[in-house]
């Protein structure tokens, strides 16, 4: 059970002059290490099945596990929070909507070990079988630091993800800017995401696009379940210090369309060898984009997945 748990609601405010909920996160943290632990960990704030969620003006520090996670729920508002854990709290991710809708988050600093927001919707049958996915996801002026994901969709999308705005991003001393995750097992759809006005500096890797990332629940999953990604548009980004422009690899017999990257510079480390790219399984355009991005960028067939910004 999380710290902070709610089940059913409706107009709910977690407020506070910046006063802080401490989830004493550490403790878990070493069962876990030490697989000690027989049950999961907790979030530090979850909510099922409510709407008209206002959370602002708190600290949130060194939870268990997800710091807030509102699952089925939808008209969520989160803003001018700060998410603190160290870099290497395990499942540490800052906000994760999970198969919800009108979900907004804005104005926040999230410094953790795992993503910063990431947006779910469930894991690979069971998530199928409900069939709830997350739609019209809103996250505006973040700032933050983490090993993993700045902006991340996934891995778990079964019920599929769509309608995603992610934008005025600032990340540092990170593992990747923007990352969008599913699997083979998964299923769901995947479209219409858009990161714009991102800005990273220090980061192994710009943008990764991945069809084989995340574990399974059990052995149960249905191995011709392929999720679809397409529609994805990445523009106005900016990069120093940035390792690997780019790592962009869909499924064989499920490959990533429509993928649009536009103003695009990712500047590498210092040395005469840019940051480079590697795709494999994916069709797209690119415009104005530096390092010159992988050949399945450049597709002619594909050059109206960047009509709107050329």
């Amino acid at each position: 059970m999380s710290f902070i748990h709610g089940d059913g609601l409706e107009d709910v405010v977690i407020t506070g002059e910046n006063g802080t909920i401490d989830g004493q996160g550490d403790i878990w943290w070493n069962m876990w290490r030490q697989r000690t632990l027989q049950f999961t960990r907790p979030s530090l704030v979850e909510f099922v099945n409510s709407r008209g969620i206002v959370i602002s003006n708190v600290i949130f520090r060194n939870s268990p596990f997800w710091n807030i996670h509102p699952v089925y729920c939808s008209d969520v508002v989160i803003r001018y929070v700060t998410i603190l854990a160290p870099p290497d709290s395990p499942n540490t991710d800052g906000i994760d909507p999970d198969s919800s809708s009108n979900v907004c988050i804005e104005d926040s600093f999230i410094s953790t070990g795992d993503d910063l927001v990431a947006v779910k919707s469930g894991w690979d049958e069971y998530g199928i079988a409900y069939g709830r996915p997350s739609s019209y996801i809103t996250v505006r002026r973040v700032t933050g630091s983490t090993p993993f994901a700045g902006v991340a969709v996934g891995s778990e999308t079964s019920g599929g993800v769509e309608n995603v705005l992610a934008e005025n991003i600032n990340l540092y001393n990170s593992g990747v800017g923007v990352h969008i995750k599913t699997n083979i097992g998964r299923g769901g759809v995947i479209k219409n995401i858009t990161v714009s006005e991102l800005f990273m500096e220090n980061v192994r890797t710009g943008i990764k696009v991945a069809g084989d990332t995340g574990d399974h629940p059990d052995n149960n999953f249905n191995s011709n379940a392929l999720p679809y990604v397409k529609d994805l548009t990445l523009k106005n980004i900016w990069g120093v210090n940035v390792q690997r422009a780019g790592w962009m690899h869909g499924i064989e017999n499920a490959t990533f369309t429509g993928i649009c990257l536009s103003n695009v510079t990712l500047q590498g480390t210092t040395g005469p060898r840019p940051p480079s790219w590697n795709c494999n399984a994916i069709r797209g355009a690119a415009i104005e984009v530096s390092p010159r991005p992988c050949a399945e960028l450049t597709s002619v067939e594909q050059s109206g997945s960047c009509a709107s910004h050329s």
